[in-house]
């Protein structure tokens, strides 16, 4: 009986489990995606054993898909052909693997996931731990279908109250980035709690986990409830019983409170994640460039969100607005709601749907000098092109008020226009 962290792995383990134990389980998938994949099979070629369970692996080409230079081609083909070989199964192209991932019923409540990206975590709003792994190890867990953990210590952030009108759930986890920093949750479980969190839908939710890898944490957890059921039933291909795993007389390391009723719309500026203010003290920086995606803040309700500010506007002549859809899905949803026309209508550009340009590989790279406002989870020096331009992130609302006005504004007045 424990944290949420200790409860998902007792379970798994079939026995009481504590932080600190190191176990060997069982891993309900394991996701690995363009970038990562082609490592995963030289580990596993050097291996020499077969794949213990086909149906655990998961595939994605997203983070340069279609492949945008002659290298990506290669690794894609390779990646391909290893799939082909396998008789794999579970192989997309249809937007960001932790979107997809979701969508398509592989997260459920207690499972337990390792994936080749470090932003593995969002999945546990959903209350599955998961988390981050090299392509080493996820070769090698295609050979075992388990993998070793040591059981992580948990930090508890109650939040409580809400929101004031204008302020997002990115707002307030970059306010917790910018509290904790970096390094402040390194190898913990870091559950999201309080009434403000049971007051959030999923995709809202989903930011605080897929966050938490910003801050260090070994996994980023939600309890799930009935806000996690009716998502499961109505949005992916999950299908019932679900674990509604809860914590159970929990000893945390440390607890965090905040009331998120004092915090501002926020902004993380270059070239920290952690480097954080409130968006007054940075109003006025002017931006080249605007990105509105990723597995952060590329989901419906974050398109919903930009495309009531620019329906009707036109975005600034000078600063290029990209727009990128998580998945596929959420495209053809933007594009039935008509967002897609106002995006188009704004002068923004659409994206395919994937990683984009958060990994600087393609979709809109930067030049030397630039300096671009958009909806990542991160802001490292060259991590969007160019190591001489910078990164700041906030909000969806924040970033289209900058696509206006090609500079960061507050979006609050933006968002007192109706919008149908």
């Amino acid at each position: 009986m424990g944290t949420l962290v200790e409860e998902i792995f007792s379970r798994k383990a079939g026995r009481e489990v504590h932080a600190g134990e190191i176990v060997l389980l069982d891993v309900d998938y394991i996701m690995s995606h363009d970038n990562t994949t082609p490592l995963a099979i030289k580990a596993f070629r050097e291996i020499g054993k077969p794949i213990a369970d086909k149906d655990k692996l998961v595939i994605h080409f997203d983070h340069a898909y279609p492949a945008p230079n002659l290298l990506a081609a290669e690794a894609q083909k390779k990646a391909l052909d290893f799939i082909k070989e396998q008789g794999l199964t579970h192989f997309y192209h249809q937007g960001v693997c932790h979107q997809v991932m979701i969508e398509e019923g592989f997260v459920r409540p207690g499972a337990v996931i390792i994936g080749a990206d470090s932003h593995t975590n969002t999945y546990g709003a959903l209350g599955a731990f998961a988390s981050g792994y090299g392509s080493t190890e996820i070769g090698v867990a295609w050979v075992a279908g388990k993998t070793w953990f040591k059981v992580p210590p948990t930090i508890l952030v109650e939040l409580e109250g809400s929101a004031r009108p204008g302020v997002y759930s990115k707002d307030v986890m970059l306010y917790l980035a910018g509290l904790l920093g970096m390094d402040g949750a390194t190898y913990r479980s870091v559950e999201f709690a309080g009434s403000y969190i049971q007051s959030l839908s999923m995709q809202a939710r989903i930011v605080f986990s897929n966050f938490s890898t910003e801050i260090g944490a070994k996994c980023g957890l939600i309890a799930p409830d009935a806000v996690t059921v009716d998502f499961l039933e109505h949005e992916t291909k999950a299908a019932p019983p679900y674990d509604l795993v809860q914590p159970v007389n929990p000893t945390y390391e440390r607890i965090v409170r905040v009331n998120v009723a004092e915090i501002e719309p926020q902004v993380a500026c270059h070239p920290d994640v952690d480097h954080v203010k409130p968006l007054s003290e940075v109003a006025g920086l002017p931006i080249d460039e605007v990105f509105i995606g990723t597995c952060t803040n590329g989901r419906y309700e974050d398109l919903e969100i930009a495309a009531r500010m620019l329906k009707g506007r036109r975005v600034a002549p000078y600063t290029r607005t990209i727009v990128t859809p998580a998945s596929a899905l959420i495209y053809k949803k933007a594009l039935e709601n008509g967002l897609i026309q106002v995006f188009m209508d704004a002068g923004c550009t659409i994206g395919v749907v994937g990683c984009g340009a958060c990994i600087g590989r393609h979709g809109g790279l930067l030049a030397p000098g630039e300096r671009a406002f958009t909806t990542m989870n991160r802001n490292f020096i060259g991590r969007m092109g160019s190591p001489e331009a910078e990164i700041y992130l906030g909000s969806p609302a924040a970033v289209a008020a900058a696509a206006i006005e090609g500079k960061i504004v507050d979006p609050r007045p933006y968002l007192e226009a109706p919008y149908a």
